[in-house]
């Protein structure tokens, strides 16, 4: 990997010019630049604090993200066969103590005193008294901090620093308006709208509550903060938590009990919905009272099976969990003030002040708890757990990297899963509850369709005739219809293992696929002054709370009892009081809140835009400036936000050039600034301007930029200063930076040489240079994600571009990567197209600002790695400077403790952010899914397609931060890996047959797709920038448009006219079959349509109905048909019309505009088409029959 070259000399004292008109540009003119802060939150210059272990980030920018997990090379077997040595990790430590903070409540200031520390030296921190009408509200408190302080080790006494670690207390909100909610005779209810059609209640607004007036923010004070670079193998972040004391099995025979053991039980109830699943079994049930003293027993168990199978020779798996470390218990609680209520905002009551983490309410807290009886923590030691996740062959993250997963909670009444009583009804004791809830199991007479093995070898037609559908969670029907959509939030498993040794022994990946802000037809949206949350875990109440009476509610996460706000015992949508287990947000599984100030650190910014365009000879040559401007111009008015929208425009080539629209100007100005080592800003109040106040000049700008450089000889690239001086731009407000890059930065900060021989892209064994070649667009990204700007990349390049390095700054600023390559308006007008339809939908679509996201799960599960494009600020708080609606995530989870205490778990995701009109917003998704306690029901809830997704992102990381060999080994390893140990369970099992599960008969397909895949094929020629930009796809896309790019569909298309239709806005859109991915399936007779997601191809056999290739594609026979067809034209025939509706249809369901391409025999791109045929055989990769022979072989060994 080849290292930037150093910066080439500039002319001294480079001028800037003015051109054409207005005053000089000068350095003094613009505003110092000097001491600029990396990390700014609104116009106070001031750095944000992180939380410990993830440190401010020293400048070398070694920050910890989610999206390249770091993994050594690989161990050799005895490593593997002794994975609990000590020595299996080069770097091992012991995880830090966690501080203890003792709490004496003041009267009206918070005043804060922190102890030195080696990472942080915050000064005192002062805020005044609570505003609003509840005079006995805390308004602060004031903290005695103890700093508890334990040595990492390290082997070979690399390392011998003793590091003590702050974490931050989630406690009181610094200033809030309800922590009490009065019986009043005139309170005010929420509004609760559904953007539905016109004449549905929903859509009504039911009572007269209000937001708060503009302006009525609380600004809360940033603190600045002081680094010390620590080595990367010592930083850790503390996980927040209640300690609950845990033990190991002792041996594997305790497992096999654990295991199988059949306990009495009978049916769990949530929000009075009976869950049984129509089956038959138990789960061990414990109640203990709130005001007892609680240990947990041991719940983990050892794994009794390591995850690489021992009957062959140990190959790399894909790694999905840290090494557990060790925790330190904490001081039991002391009394706390009970006048706050139970659904008040959080902030943080620490010393150190954690903005969004305390802004969105924090996980478990670490300390603190809000009882009525305090409970005590443990004060036994916790042991290490020995059972290992799927994968544990190699770790996942460098420590540096790694997400600890969070403590769990101890619950004021743990023991039990929460159910539904009738009001009348007192809360239960221990003898009633265990003979209320009732486990989930799939061991009755008739087996699941998802059980049905299948032999692969033998059935040959697994393909299903349309779409795969997601597995529907065995649940009663009333539960299952309150259930999150798939589409917005998925489980690899719809049944969740009871222990982490059952998943290891299922030797399938647990994780999430999210797509949390995905474009809703019906979303609730909920004005209301309390948004009800638990007080311990800060879980938003949801469907799957349950009640205990009128007045109290209990957390299906943390199981902790909250009370009941009086405002919400008044239902909006029935006008009725009394009934809040049937108010919107406990009948939707999706909701939006309107947030109140308290969820903000400063008045929502306006959204700004600012475009930075390369106009280098390649980019004029290309021609993409005219398709631009003119998308802008025509969507210009179309771009979300409000009266203070602003924008601005910055171009460069070997020069950086500024364009002043102030409002007032006769014409726009340019400032050119030549002096790119040492960027700035000539006119920084005049380059960023109010869209409506400056549309004119804008216009006239856009006009005339397509040609302003049309003789330029420019041929370098400045990108490096452009971005840097955009980044100044923009520090101030945050906003979205969109930049076109049209060839490698050759000037300048960020300069990049070529890394790519054009001699190995078709390596069948070493494929290098996916990681980047420097830090600097890292760096940038950095910054840009703490000044909340978002930095989206559309790279039109027909040469070699380091995508690699310049996805950086997409990936880690929650921006989004477009990739055009070849681009050229004439030569390529398909690209041309698809860069215009795209813009169309980038400049319209919704977009978010300034947005947090955290997932919150079931006490016992824990979230270890994410995946996706975001900045990860705590262990399970991803900070998002703009989320949009295109955006999918996924995240790798684990079991820390035993389930057995409950027959049901759930997933919670909360995004905070700010609407382009300036709300703030709180969208939540809840997924509710059964637990079980054998091996056959963990395979028959395997969502295949969630599996797939989540093991392609795994495989990218493994890619980068190890080879690509070992990505695809670890893939073939996963199939090899599930199967044998289903097949282990299968009895009369012949050793010529390959069986799986129906809910996994696809898996081996799936797999065998993704190494046939760009990101991951060898043998095949593969232009680097289209391997890395694959990866990316991998990393960011929702799984619905994910799997079409893994494994596309086929359809015949030339007898449309007698398929079955459906009716779609008033068009009959034919629904073909899918057809299996082979050249068997073409025929010369017949038209074929494959759909990969980004692109369409038509394959047309030579012997095609004539009468089709006239209607369809227009012209009199197939010798006639063009090679480069990219447009159907408009026919008055039925059969036309019908194609071009499948088309549309197909084309409407993506957020891209795939691009159309008629391949016929002779075509060039019939060999892109045919490489997407997955079943057959190339010259370098199996066959879909001997991958199954190659995997059964492994199977046997």
């Amino acid at each position: 990997m080849s290292a930037p070259a150093g910066l080439p000399p500039r002319p001294a004292g480079a001028a800037s010019a003015v051109y054409p008109s207005g005053p000089g540009a000068s350095r003094e003119a613009a505003a110092p630049q000097s001491g600029v802060p990396r990390y700014q939150n609104g116009p106070v210059q001031s750095h944000m604090q992180f939380p410990s272990g993830y440190d401010s980030h020293p400048p070398n920018y070694s920050a910890p993200s989610g999206h390249y997990s770091q993994v050594p090379n690989k161990a050799a077997a005895s490593h593997l066969d002794n994975r609990y040595r000590a020595n299996y990790y080069p770097t091992y430590y012991s995880a830090p103590a966690q501080n203890v903070m003792t709490p004496s409540v003041g009267t009206n200031v918070l005043n804060t005193q922190e102890s030195q520390q080696l990472y942080n030296s915050i000064p005192p921190h002062t805020v005044g008294s609570a505003e609003g009408p509840i005079q006995g509200a805390i308004s602060s408190a004031s903290y005695l901090h103890t700093s508890a302080q334990q040595s990492y080790a390290a082997f070979a006494n690399h390392y011998s620093t003793s590091v003590s670690s702050s974490v931050t207390s989630q406690g009181f909100p610094l200033s809030s308006d309800h922590y009490t909610m009065p019986v009043a005779p005139s309170a005010m209810y929420p509004n609760v709208s559904y953007p539905v059609a016109a004449g549905s209640v929903y859509g009504q607004a039911f009572t007269s509550q209000t937001l708060p007036a503009p302006g009525q923010f609380k600004e809360t004070n940033t603190f600045s903060s002081q680094s010390t670079s620590v080595p990367r193998s010592l930083q850790q972040h503390v996980p927040l938590g209640y300690n609950t004391t845990l033990s190991t099995t002792s041996s594997a025979q305790s497992i096999q009990d654990n295991l199988c053991r059949n306990l009495a039980g009978s049916v769990s109830k949530v929000n009075n919905q009976i869950n049984t699943g129509g089956v038959d079994s138990s789960q061990p049930v414990h109640s203990v009272s709130q005001s007892i003293l609680f240990t947990k027993p041991g719940a983990g168990t050892s794994a009794s099976s390591p995850v690489i199978s021992p009957v062959r020779t140990p190959a790399p798996s894909l790694s999905s969990k840290p090494q557990s470390s060790p925790s330190v218990t904490q001081s039991p609680e002391a009394g706390l003030q009970e006048a706050i209520d139970s659904s008040s905002t959080t902030s943080s009551a620490s010393p150190v002040l954690n903005n969004y983490d305390a802004l969105e309410g924090g996980g478990y807290p670490e300390t603190r708890s809000v009882t009525s009886s305090p409970v005590p923590a443990s004060s036994t030691p916790q042991t290490p757990k020995a059972s290992k996740p799927f994968g544990y062959g190699y770790p996942a993250l460098q420590p540096g990297y790694q997400n600890a997963a969070p403590t769990p909670v101890q619950p004021s009444n743990p023991g039990h899963h929460p159910g539904f009583q009738h009001y009348t009804q007192q809360y239960p004791g221990v003898n009633q509850l265990s003979s209320s809830i009732g486990g989930l199991s799939l061991q009755h007479s008739q087996q699941p369709e998802s059980l049905r093995p299948v032999n692969l070898t033998q059935d040959r037609n697994i393909l299903p005739v349309s779409s795969v559908p997601a597995p529907v969670p065995n649940l009663n029907s009333d539960l299952r219809k309150l259930n999150c959509s798939p589409d917005s939030f998925r489980c690899t498993l719809t049944n969740i293992p009871q222990t982490q040794a059952l998943l290891n022994k299922a030797k399938l990946p647990l994780g999430l696929l999210l797509h949390p802000f995905r474009d809703l037809t019906q979303l609730p949206v909920i004005t209301s002054s309390t948004i009800v949350r638990c007080r311990s875990c800060r879980t938003y109440i949801n469907p799957f709370v349950s009640f205990i009476d009128q007045r109290r509610w209990k957390c299906n996460l943390c199981y902790r009892v909250n009370d009941v706000p009086e405002e919400f015992m008044y239902n909006p949508l029935t006008r009725s009081y009394g009934e809040p287990h049937k108010r919107p947000e406990v009948q939707n599984s999706t909701v939006e809140f309107i947030a109140s100030s308290d969820y903000m650190l400063r008045p929502p910014q306006p959204a700004v835009y600012l475009f930075v365009l390369d106009v280098s000879h390649n980019a004029v040559e290309a021609g993409y400036l005219t398709i631009v401007c003119q998308s802008l111009l025509e969507n210009l008015d179309k771009l979300p936000g409000d009266s203070r929208t602003r924008i601005g425009f910055i171009t460069f080539d070997s020069t950086v050039q500024f364009y002043n629209l102030q409002e007032g100007l006769s014409q726009p100005q340019m400032l050119i600034v030549s002096d790119i080592d040492d960027i700035f800003l000539p006119t920084p109040d005049s380059l960023l301007v109010n869209l409506h106040e400056s549309k004119e000049l804008i216009k006239d700008l856009l006009n005339a930029l397509p040609n302003m450089f049309t003789n330029t000889r420019e041929t370098h690239s400045a990108l490096g200063p452009a971005l840097q001086a955009a980044f100044k731009l923009m520090s101030p407000t945050g906003g979205r930076i969109s930049v076109f890059q049209t060839q490698l930065p050759s000037l300048g900060a960020g300069l990049l040489h070529s890394r790519e021989d054009p001699n190995q892209r078709s390596s069948t064994k070493v494929v290098q240079h996916l990681g980047p070649a420097t830090d600097f667009y890292k760096k940038l990204a950095l910054d840009c994600s703490g000044q909340q700007t978002a930095v989206d990349l559309f790279l039109l390049s027909s040469q070699y571009s380091d995508l690699a390095s310049l996805a950086c700054m997409s990936k880690y600023s929650a921006g989004c990567i477009y990739y055009y390559p070849s681009f050229h308006r004439s030569h390529n007008p398909a690209q041309a197209e698809k860069l215009q339809k795209d813009l169309k939908r980038y400049l319209t679509r919704k977009i978010g600002f300034e947005a947090v996201m955290r997932i919150r799960c079931t006490k016992g599960l824990s979230i270890h790695t994410f995946h996706g494009n975001f900045f990860v600020r705590s262990t399970d708080l991803l900070s998002l400077a703009n989320v949009n609606p295109d955006a999918g995530f996924a995240v790798q989870m684990s079991i820390e403790e035993s389930l057995t205490d409950t027959s049901l778990v759930c997933f919670q995701t909360a995004l905070l952010y700010t609407s382009s009109k300036g709300e703030r917003r709180i969208r939540v998704h809840t997924l509710c899914l059964p637990v079980v306690s054998s091996l056959a029901d963990v395979y028959a809830g395997a969502d295949v397609q969630a599996v797939v997704c989540l093991l392609a992102n795994m495989a990218v990381d493994r890619s980068v931060s190890s080879s690509l060999s070992d990505a695809r080994d670890a893939l073939v390893n996963a199939v090899v890996d599930s199967l044998a140990a289903y097949m282990s369970t299968v009895s009369n099992l012949q050793q010529s047959m390959l069986i799986a599960p129906n809910s996994l008969k696809l898996f081996p397909l799936y797999v065998l797709a993704l190494l046939k895949q760009k990101a991951f094929r060898t043998g095949t020629s593969t232009r680097l920038d289209d391997r890395v930009y694959a990866m990316c796809q991998m990393k960011s896309q929702p799984l619905v448009h994910l799997m079409k790019m893994i494994h596309p569909n086929l359809y015949r298309i030339d007898k449309l006219i007698d398929e079955s239709t459906i009716h779609v806005n008033d068009r009959v859109v034919p629904q073909p079959p899918l057809q299996k991915l082979s050249a068997e399936k073409l025929t010369r007779e017949g038209a074929f349509l494959m759909d990969c997601g980004s692109i369409f191809y038509i394959w047309i056999g030579k012997n095609c109905d004539n009468n089709f290739i006239k209607d369809v594609l227009g012209y009199p026979n197939y010798a006639s048909v063009p090679q480069k067809m990219t447009q159907l034209p408009e026919v008055d025939a039925l059969s036309s019309e019908r194609t071009r509706s499948f088309i549309s249809w197909l084309r409407d369901s993506r957020p891209l505009n795939p691009v159309l391409q008629v391949i016929k025999d002779e075509n060039p791109a019939k060999t892109d088409f045919f490489q997407h045929l997955i079943e057959d055989r190339t010259e370098a990769a199996f066959s879909y029959y001997e991958f199954l022979l190659n995997i059964q072989q492994q199977i046997c060994k």
